[in-house]
């Protein structure tokens, strides 16, 4: 099993998680080519951390298998934007940790 971190990504932890959930358990392989036609910004970047933890592994896509996904929430970072009468109102910009776990699929009885 290997397994790769990234820390402070600009992209919400809710998104992200939608994208994560999609992915777990799938075939390493399989699950990079569904993130590459995905629209979202989070799909993009976690294909990246997947294909980081199966080069950590000395791994070939098409053996492993994503046993886990976890999108963490990190740091967020406050802005302010000007408002009328002299207020303003505060901009939450969220940040996130994605960590991506692969493994061997474990043989089963019925494989073998």
């Amino acid at each position: 099993m290997s397994r790769a971190l990234l820390k402070f990504v600009r992209v919400s932890p809710t998104k992200a998680r939608l994208i994560a959930r999609e992915v777990q358990g799938m075939n390493a392989e399989l699950a990079l080519a569904a993130l590459e036609f995905m629209p979202n910004k989070a799909a993009g970047i976690i294909s990246k951390v997947i294909a980081s933890a199966v080069a950590n592994g000395d791994f070939e896509p098409e053996e492993v298998v994503i046993t886990s996904c976890r999108v963490d929430k990190a740091a967020v970072m406050k802005r302010w934007r000007p408002r009328a009468r002299g207020t303003a109102s505060r901009i939450i910009k969220p940040t996130a940790h994605i960590l991506v776990e692969v493994g061997v699929p474990e043989k089963t009885e019925k494989d073998a």
